[in-house]
């Protein structure tokens, strides 16, 4: 006793002890212990990364006594588990009996063990597909991106189900660095968005954060600067993406070495080896040539390089049903829908119908969010307050985006 009150066990004691007490075989000082804090059940011993199971196996040789064995895969103390050198329980007693009732007990447990994880992984690999399949459907074209991105995450999730089995794989690598080539308004932001949420569902990133960057934010006034705010910007990203968008203008037209963008291109590339930041180019297709051409790590950093093609009308009219349909509760249209009469092929005839080849290519999804604002704004003065029901108080009509194609501004 301290001062009428019990001395406190620190964590690093508790450690010591419950490693102690699988080593002694002392069953009762272990389960008081893992009664206070379960998560020491797999603890690794610092010295030499054994679990109290190992320690446990290794006291039931020496004494030919299996209870405290049987304690602790009672409480599922992991027999897979490794120590330093990558061996776990089983591995260890398999060098040192070829049979027997402990090795048979280990055996056992590790093959339930073993079953259950897989089962649960294939649960689990099923959820996070479908949930993949379904932010794939707010992505508009794009195929060789979705496909890319289908591979990656069956191939993580495929390797959570060959560990369950205890199978010896590689690691996941180097993070897949990209650059998005496209016009404004190809969806390039957002893809970066739901990139973000979908490699962190599957593990390849620890964070779904997206830092989104321009050269403004990398580069500085004066000698020193840039360094400086580029690598807080990259520091912010860790964990997740960092998305620097129009990436051309850190690379000068006249290919002035002395421009503060080229450092903060530098910096960039200098963090991307480490595996702590996942970076997204984004920027003009032959603009962006230029970042590529100017710094000769670019090719063997960015290993994915995915153009965004121009907004067909078709691409743009399933756009605009999409967005209708994701609307944010802060959002001017969030509550609105489309009335039946604007399917997809009619409101991509009425884009071929009333705007140009020009006026798409300059604009691209920029044109659905002005057609979407627009045509509310023509419910709005439709509607006679004094006979509107809800119903038409929330629907938007093809007679709304009619008149909103004549505002588009001409290109």
């Amino acid at each position: 006793m301290e001062n009428g009150h019990e001395k406190q066990t620190s964590g690093s004691e508790k450690r010591r002890t419950i490693h102690d007490c699988a080593q002694l075989g002392d069953i009762d000082g272990f389960q008081k212990l893992l009664q206070d804090d379960p998560s020491l059940l797999n603890e690794r011993n610092p010295f030499y990364g054994v679990t109290p199971l190992n320690l446990s196996v290794c006291y039931s040789i020496r004494s030919e006594d299996i209870s405290l064995v049987e304690t602790l895969l009672e409480n599922s103390a992991d027999c897979d588990a490794t120590d330093d050198e990558g061996l776990n329980p089983v591995d260890h007693l398999s060098k040192i009996q070829e049979s027997g009732k402990l090795r048979d007990l280990l055996v056992s447990r590790q093959q339930e063990q073993r079953k259950k994880k897989f089962l649960e992984s294939c649960k689990n690999q099923k959820e996070k597909m479908a949930a993949l399949e379904k932010e794939l459907t707010n992505i508009v074209g794009l195929d060789e991106l979705k496909l890319q991105l289908r591979k990656w995450a069956k191939g993580i999730l495929l390797n959570e189900r060959r560990k369950a089995i205890g199978l010896a794989i590689g690691t996941a690598g180097k993070l897949p660095h990209m650059a998005f080539l496209g016009n404004p308004g190809t969806g390039k932001t957002m893809v970066a968005r739901v990139l973000g949420r979908l490699l962190h569902s599957v593990g390849l990133l620890e964070s779904d954060n997206v830092k989104e960057v321009q050269r403004t934010d990398l580069v500085g006034e004066y000698v020193g600067s840039t360094g400086y705010k580029t690598r807080k910007k990259i520091e912010e990203a860790k964990g997740g993406i960092l998305f620097v968008d129009e990436a051309y203008r850190l690379v000068p037209e006249d290919g002035s070495p002395c421009d503060f963008g080229i450092e903060a291109l530098e910096e960039i590339m200098s963090c991307m080896d480490d595996g702590k930041v996942l970076v997204i180019f984004a920027g003009y297709n032959e603009a962006m040539q230029r970042v590529i051409s100017s710094n000769e790590g670019f090719s063997r950093r960015v290993t994915k390089i995915f153009k965004f093609e121009d907004l067909s009308c078709e691409n743009l009219a399933n756009v605009l049903h999409i967005k209708m349909n994701n609307q944010a509760k802060d959002s001017l249209l969030y509550g609105f829908k489309l009335h039946p009469s604007c399917s997809v092929d009619v409101i991509a005839e009425l884009l071929k119908r009333v705007t140009t080849e020009k006026q798409r290519m300059k604009m691209n999804g920029g044109l659905v969010d002005i057609m979407l604002n627009n045509a509310k704004g023509n419910l709005d003065l439709r509607i006679d307050d004094d006979c509107a029901e809800r119903e038409e108080l929330l629907t938007i009509k093809l007679e709304d985006f009619e008149a909103a194609a004549k505002l588009l501004p001409l290109c």
